[in-house]
């Protein structure tokens, strides 16, 4: 796979990312009243909530840590992917990444804050691009693990 089409694929699923988790932020905002919930099943609600931390409520309050951290981390992401761009399916995790703090960025731009919805009841509450950073940063760790000489899936 040449750079560019790593590149491209990176972009687009960056950008799904992010359709998916404001779609989905939007949806909460409209139908459910901040601070209140509706349960989905035993278990789970779904919470119209604001983080102003990062994942999970870790650092709330230190804006200026927290946007310096996101900063540097997606920096060093993209220098990661530039120098490695046509490693098989390394385009995924760091759409997924870029994808997943990009909308919380937004909402930090926005709201001044992250907005949450998936509230299981033994965990804190986080949205979609929570769980795209924390797949992002599982497949990351398998593409970046994976020998040279034994290729990874491709499809296309």
């Amino acid at each position: 796979m040449s750079r560019g089409v790593g590149w491209v694929r990176a972009l687009a699923a960056t950008v799904a990312v992010i359709a998916l988790d404001q779609g989905s932020k939007q949806i909460v905002v409209n139908s459910i009243e901040r601070g209140q919930s509706e349960n989905v099943f035993f278990g789970l609600d779904l919470t119209n909530t604001r983080n102003r931390g990062v994942a999970f409520g870790f650092l709330e309050g230190q804006t200026v840590v927290v946007s310096i951290l996101i900063a540097g981390a997606l920096v060093l992401l993209c220098v990661y992917f530039a120098l490695n761009a046509t490693r098989p399916v390394l385009w995924l995790p760091v759409g997924m990444l870029l994808g997943g703090a990009l909308g919380n960025l937004i909402d930090r731009v926005r709201e001044g804050a992250v907005i949450d919805f998936i509230d299981p009841v033994a965990w804190p509450a986080f949205n979609l691009a929570d769980t795209a950073i924390v797949l992002g940063v599982l497949a990351l760790l398998y593409v970046a693990e994976a020998k040279p000489g034994h290729a990874l899936p491709s499809h296309g």
